[in-house]
């Protein structure tokens, strides 16, 4: 069963969430696919590996066979290409790898290389069975998307497989909820979670993803999040208190399941729930 992790604004607690249900499972594999800045490992400490390396196809041009006539400017969506008097400037970053310009290029002064943006990790040591994967986004890199697919490729559907998502509702979210089962949205108790919330919902709705609400530190605002899920029949999958206890593990970079064994019974049960949901 793959199980993504998701919230539509950071700073909710869904690395809290994917690492305290992961952990509560039996041989769980869990992918940080927040590549810009993953964080997972803080908390279990393993011992990472590289696996490989990630690039993308970018262009590149033969100066001396180019006649300016400006088709790769043209057909270029996202202007990578920009045409000077004498002639072609290309910002590789800002290409998106689709190769549209080579194929236009009636004197085939365009050609592709590989650039490198980013690395896969793996564990090479495990906690309480857990097995971690991780991508990590070279700095200045501004597509994380390809390493989020890349670091799908090592999925072990053998295994419970829980994705940390990226915060927010762009292009890095749906490449990692894309083919999940179902859909945990985790989200705080104030306007700004509820605004990021409903934008995060309109989203797996779109992309038709079973999915449900976790609601962290519930205590702290009012009940609108409730009352939202309640009116748009979204399923309230846990709530996790504002206590002490839990925020002094964590910031100690402890699960707080490893410590409060009565926390890891209620991810089990969620689990369950989302068994039911995702019809696994």
């Amino acid at each position: 069963m793959r199980i993504a992790i998701a919230s539509g604004k950071g700073g909710t607690g869904k690395t809290t969430v994917s690492l305290n249900l992961a952990l509560s499972l039996e041989d769980a594999q869990l992918l940080d696919c927040d590549v810009e800045e993953p964080n997972c490992n803080l908390f279990l400490n393993h011992e990472l590996e590289k696996v490989r390396d990630v690039g993308i196809q970018v262009p590149a041009i033969s100066n001396d066979k180019c006649n300016l006539c400006k088709k790769c400017v043209d057909i270029c969506r996202f202007n990578a290409f920009v045409k000077l008097p004498k002639s072609i400037m290309l910002f590789p970053k800002l290409c998106h790898g689709c190769g549209a310009c080579s194929l236009v290029c009636p004197q085939g002064a365009i050609y592709e290389e590989i650039r490198k943006i980013g690395i896969i990790e793996r564990s090479s040591s495990q906690t309480c069975g857990t097995e971690l994967y991780q991508g990590l986004l070279n700095i200045g890199e501004p597509m994380a998307s390809p390493i989020i697919r890349a670091l799908k490729e090592h999925i072990d559907d053998t295994r419970t497989v829980i994705i940390d998502s990226p915060p927010g509702t762009a292009c890095p979210v749906i490449s990692a909820i894309t083919g999940v089962d179902c859909c945990v949205l985790v989200t705080e108790p104030t306007p700004f979670g509820l605004h990021d919330l409903s934008l995060a919902v309109e989203l797996v709705k779109e992309m038709k993803i079973p999915h449900g609400v976790i609601i962290n530190r519930h205590d702290i605002g009012n009940d609108s999040v409730e009352r939202y899920c309640l009116e748009n029949n979204i399923p309230v999958l846990m709530k996790i208190p504002y206590e002490i206890k839990i925020a002094e593990l964590y910031s100690e970079g402890i699960p707080f399941v490893l410590k409060m064994p009565h926390w890891k019974e209620r991810f089990v049960d969620m689990f369950r729930q989302l068994q039911v949901l995702g019809g696994c």
